[in-house]
């Protein structure tokens, strides 16, 4: 069975912490590149998750009989 992918809350709140250890400026460079390429990695995860996020997202509308009909979020004209 294949690891679950990590949330994107967990993902964020990693890149938070990275994004700490970094602008303390104290790391081997080393170490800063390796956080660096992690967080780079975490940053095209986050992206990707709130692009099928929004692609999910949907606009509810009135019909004639007065019931929602879902239509796509970016069918708004």
């Amino acid at each position: 069975m294949a690891a679950k992918k990590p949330e994107f809350e967990q993902s964020l709140a990693r890149l938070e912490e990275i994004v700490r250890h970094l602008e303390k400026g104290d790391l081997p460079l080393s170490e800063s590149l390796c956080l660096f390429e992690e967080g780079t990695g975490l940053l095209a995860s986050c992206g990707k998750m709130l692009d099928e996020a929004e692609q999910k997202v949907v606009k509810l509308r009135k019909g004639p009989d007065r019931a929602p009909i879902e239509s796509d979020f970016e069918g708004e004209e």
